[in-house]
């Protein structure tokens, strides 16, 4: 069958699932270092409350069937563990079904641990890695030559997230028509790098080339992946560069590994590597053929869903259409913030909280907070408690489920909760009162940065959670 298999693209098979797997091992990490506070069994949004209202079919998962937090911390050591396997070659030394059943148990167990996760794992990076994640279980191993369906499926959802992406912003904010979004998008972003500050500052006509090369890259560059090669791996670099320019300006999780990783399936490293193994044109056997083909037909008919979304006028970001998260749509920052906003959190041990009093700041391991400290850089890791004091500075509904929680916790003086911190004020005890302060933050001048030394500057909003103690019942949410 020598339609079924594409034996130049045996190298960019193998260097997709190494990076897939890695991505894969950050993700698995990231889920058992940090789930204890967020939605561990007493954690700010706990599984077993959780699953008590979402059916199975909803949302499938093996903590629908039972939780501990020792079964949840099991599976993502577990899911770490065979990663890593992977990413060290261990698929390419055992049978083809091997192979299959271990990239089969990775999605599964992340499938699991994002179904269960809530607003800690509604990030479109979740998605976009469960739809690779799946679509890698049908790619082989060193027993047969790379299928073209899958390819080409890969290079569908690659397709996906940088059109998606493009669209979202033609249709969205003015500023990237006028190519003046990333006058503000640098200071603004989620979660700044160590040189966002810089990117920042850049001058102003670089920054419209900035914009308008990533319109071209998003909207006429994709469609170069459907052409014969040296066209599609010229596409494919295009799009690693600019994902690359995306790393060194912020922290985006592991969405810009995970679209390089898609990005290097399309391209043709024969050139380099000279040509394939004699394994790579082997003919694979039928019932693998007959699997590739079921699954190809099953993608492109779950596919009219995120195409309805792509030329529809009101186009939505990073959704979801199914419990399994097959084929999604993806897309980033239809709007951009002109003002940076960022909640500070206090606490006090003074028996009376007073305006003048002493507070102490507690500081976070990601998001901006202390003016001299400059960002750092997290990503491919994941800092999800980091991410999600963003969205509430922009609106307290945002955090209305967890935020109320994470006070309690501060006060309660939880040790799984402190550890997503990166500076505690009160390691004796834990406070009498907590409260957090909105401000409005922006990066210094340059001339600033010279006299102060500060990389930040801030000034105070308003009250964004009144003095807050255990007993007090304004604690279960912010205003």
């Amino acid at each position: 069958m020598d339609w079924f298999t594409a034996p130049g693209y045996w190298p960019a098979r193998i260097v997709f699932q190494r990076t897939l797997a890695g991505v894969y091992v950050l993700a698995f990490v990231g889920a058992a270092l940090q789930f204890r506070a967020l939605i561990g069994a007493h954690g700010m949004l706990p599984v077993p409350r959780h699953v008590r209202y979402v059916p199975f079919r909803h949302a499938p998962s093996l903590f629908q069937l039972h939780y501990s937090d020792r079964l949840f911390a099991g599976c993502a050591w577990a899911g770490a563990a065979l990663a890593a396997a992977l990413a060290a070659g261990a698929g390419d030394v055992v049978p083809l079904g091997a192979a299959m059943a271990m990239w089969a148990v990775l999605w599964l167990l992340y499938l699991s641990i994002v179904n269960v996760g809530q607003t800690w794992y509604s990030f479109g990076w979740e998605s976009l890695l469960l739809e690779v994640g799946f679509l890698a279980v049908f790619l082989g191993n060193a027993r047969t030559g790379p299928p073209v369906l899958v390819l080409w499926l890969l290079w569908w959802v690659l397709f996906r997230v940088e059109f998606g992406a493009g669209l979202i912003k033609m249709r969205g904010d003015a500023c990237w028509r006028k190519l003046t979004c990333l006058y503000h998008h640098h200071e603004t972003q989620p979660m700044p790098g160590p040189l966002s500050w810089f990117f920042h500052h850049l001058p102003k006509p670089l920054h419209r080339v900035e914009c308008a090369a990533n319109h071209v890259t998003q909207l006429a560059v994709p469609f170069l992946l459907f052409l014969p090669q040296p066209v599609a791996s010229f596409a494919a670099a295009v799009m690693v560069a600019t994902q690359l320019w995306l790393v060194l300006s912020g922290n985006f999780a592991w969405l810009n590994w995970l679209t390089i990783a898609l990005a290097l399936s399309a391209i043709d490293f024969t050139r380099f590597t000279g040509a394939p193994p004699a394994a790579a044109s082997r003919a694979a056997p039928l019932w693998y053929v007959v699997l590739v083909c079921a699954v190809t037909v099953l993608v492109l008919v779950l596919s009219r869903h995120p195409v309805a979304n792509m030329i529809s006028r009101r186009q939505v970001m990073n959704r979801s259409y199914d419990g399994l998260h097959l084929v999604n749509t993806y897309g980033a920052f239809g709007s951009v913030s002109r003002i940076r906003e960022e909640v500070v959190v206090e606490g006090t041990d003074e028996r009376t909280p007073r305006e003048d009093g002493v507070w102490r700041e507690y500081g976070f391991r990601g998001k901006p907070g202390e003016l001299r400290r400059l960002p750092r850089q997290f990503a491919p890791y994941h800092l999800r408690l980091d991410w999600l004091m963003w969205f509430a500075a922009l609106s307290p509904g945002y955090a209305r489920d967890w935020f109320g929680p994470f006070v309690e916790r501060l006060l309660a003086g939880d040790r799984d909760t402190l550890r997503l911190l990166r500076h505690n004020p009160f390691p004796e005890a834990p406070p009498r009162f907590v409260r957090a302060r909105l401000y409005r933050y922006r990066f210094t001048t340059r001339r600033e940065l010279r006299e102060t030394g500060a990389w930040w500057h801030r000034t105070l909003v308003g009250e964004y959670l009144p003095p807050t103690r255990l007993t007090d019942p304004a604690a279960s949410e912010p205003e």
